[in-house]
């Protein structure tokens, strides 16, 4: 019943942008951090990005940090990740993911919920 479903995945050449979004349903997600983490085959799951609904605080991974913006509309329960100035480095399956702690973490086993994951492709 709870899910979290991943779009705006595709393909784009290098500078280009793609705005990624996740669609919770089930439940309220208001008082859980949202994050957006990718992985590649072979390598283990990368944090990129999370945001807190109550006061919209945002922390992001180094490598895109400048790059890429991640908000969220509180009502239609959804989460974006808006992503700029893409590189071919950038490419893998973005997974949208959620948990209810309060302190930030980029540990992937602290998330609760995960979406299927949506591929983007960064052309060179």
């Amino acid at each position: 019943q709870v899910r979290l479903v991943e779009s705006g995945g595709g393909l784009v050449q290098a500078g280009g942008s793609l705005r990624l979004s996740c669609a919770a349903s089930g439940r309220s997600f208001s008082r859980y951090r949202m994050a957006w983490f990718r992985q590649a085959p072979g390598q283990e799951r990368e944090f990129v990005a999370a945001i807190t609904w109550s006061g919209g605080s945002t922390r992001y991974a180094d490598s895109v940090k400048g790059r890429f913006t991640v908000s969220g509309d509180n009502a239609k329960n959804t989460v974006y990740l808006q992503m700029n100035s893409l590189k071919p480095e950038d490419t893998t399956v973005y997974y949208c993911a959620a948990t209810p702690r309060v302190t930030f973490t980029a540990t992937p086993n602290a998330y609760d919920y995960w979406g299927q994951g949506t591929q983007v492709t960064v052309s060179s």
